[in-house]
């Protein structure tokens, strides 16, 4: 007989429903505070129902970081614990009956009925739950670069009211240089009064020589003569949002370098792949998890949310799949994000993205091909723990 525990996780509170395989309530709702006393609890009631631990099936739902602790004490208990996609219980629970109802009685139910019911569920593991780490970090890196984005975004939205001549002397704006300038003289008043001797100084020592008189005339002129506006809010504005700039990138190296760690204990072979970088291979192996979960490529793209979408009823049939963009979305950013350089710096990729386009398809439709190509590359990389180099991509 086997045991099946439904749990329907929450912030405080958790609601766990045993069912057994013959259809025997073992145990009707009830609820655990989210502690420890909770949680030994749990464990002594699913323990009264039976001491046949591998016939024990515990299931709950993915819900962020409220079912981590829960997740972690199950596994370090022996108990054979599935993490359910909330849209297959939404989708199984609405099977069950016509009625709109939803509660956490009704899914703790839905879920210990479902454990029972679908024979496709894969049990979550300790790789996987240990892969979390490394989720949190490039997840966070991704967080922060953006949020960097953002304020690089601002940087030239500012330039361009107090010095817009700038953007057209240097070859960007977000360079060491140009930010140690603004700094100290955030607007075209203060550069166009700064002593030439102290901008020469400037320029050199923070563009490491690069930069030297002729750079300092040029843009001590372009401010003399420049449209830009004296607005002392701005300026301010201009050099806390350096400051911030700078703390981010100090923030975004010491996740990278921890990232690093990681990876170099994990030793992926996809970082042999040309153009696939530590922090790209960092995020597509964390947002995958755990590779056994996946029987194949098929189903690792389906779980990206790469696979198109389906529609026939009689005659019509959609002549225009669309990709279905169901999974994790920070799995399809790595996966595309990946595939540019891995197209421009592997030659198999190159010619393959180069033949989707002679077939009159858009770059990004390609691209898209590319990646699936990508995906059944890494998927039988990691089966076979072999570098790029000695399989045929």
């Amino acid at each position: 007989m086997v045991v099946s525990i439904g749990i329907d996780v929450s912030k405080d509170k958790h609601d766990c429903f045993i069912l057994s395989s013959e259809g025997e309530v073992l145990a009707d709702v009830f609820t655990i505070p989210n502690t420890m006393d909770g949680f030994t609890c749990l464990l002594q009631r699913i323990q009264n129902c039976t001491e046949q631990m591998d016939k024990i099936k515990v299931g709950l739902e993915a819900t962020g970081h409220y079912s981590y602790n829960l997740l972690g004490f199950l596994l370090d208990n022996g108990l054979a614990t599935y993490v359910l996609n909330p849209l297959r219980t939404n989708l199984y629970r609405k099977s069950l009956s016509l009625r709109k109802t939803k509660t956490d009685r009704v899914d703790a139910r839905t879920i210990a009925t479902m454990l029972l019911s679908d024979a496709g569920l894969k049990p979550y593991t300790n790789i996987a739950y240990h892969n979390e780490e490394l989720k949190s970090l490039t997840r966070y890196r991704f967080d922060k670069v953006k949020e960097r984005a953002k304020l690089k975004t601002s940087i030239s939205r500012l330039v361009c009211i107090l010095f817009p001549e700038l953007e057209k002397l240097v070859p960007t704006l977000h360079m060491t240089s140009v930010y140690a300038l603004l700094e100290e003289f955030p607007g075209v008043k203060q550069v166009a009064a700064a002593h030439l001797t102290r901008l020469e100084s400037l320029l050199e020592t923070a563009s490491k020589g690069h930069y030297k008189r002729d750079m300092a005339l040029k843009i001590r002129d372009a401010a003399r003569d420049s449209i830009g506006s004296r607005m002392p809010a701005k300026s301010l504005e201009l050099q806390h949002t350096i400051r911030l700039i700078r703390e981010l990138n100090t923030e975004i190296a010491e996740i990278e370098a921890q990232i690093q760690s990681l990876m170099e204990e994990i030793d992926s072979p996809i970082t042999t792949i040309p153009g696939v970088g530590f922090r790209m291979a960092a995020m597509i192996l964390a947002e995958i998890g755990d590779l056994t979960r996946f029987d194949s490529p098929d189903k690792l793209l389906a779980y990206a949310g790469m696979s198109p979408s389906i529609y026939q009823s009689g005659q019509l049939k959609n002549c225009y799949p669309h990709m279905e963009k169901r999974g994790s979305r920070y799995l399809r950013y790595a996966l595309f994000n990946a595939t540019r350089y891995v197209c421009l710096w592997d030659p198999n990729f190159a010619v393959y993205l180069a033949k989707k386009r002679a077939e009159g398809k858009h770059y990004n439709v390609a691209l898209s091909h590319a990646a699936k190509k990508l995906v059944r590359l890494i998927f039988a990389m990691e089966k076979s723990r072999q570098p790029y180099c000695s399989l045929a991509a």
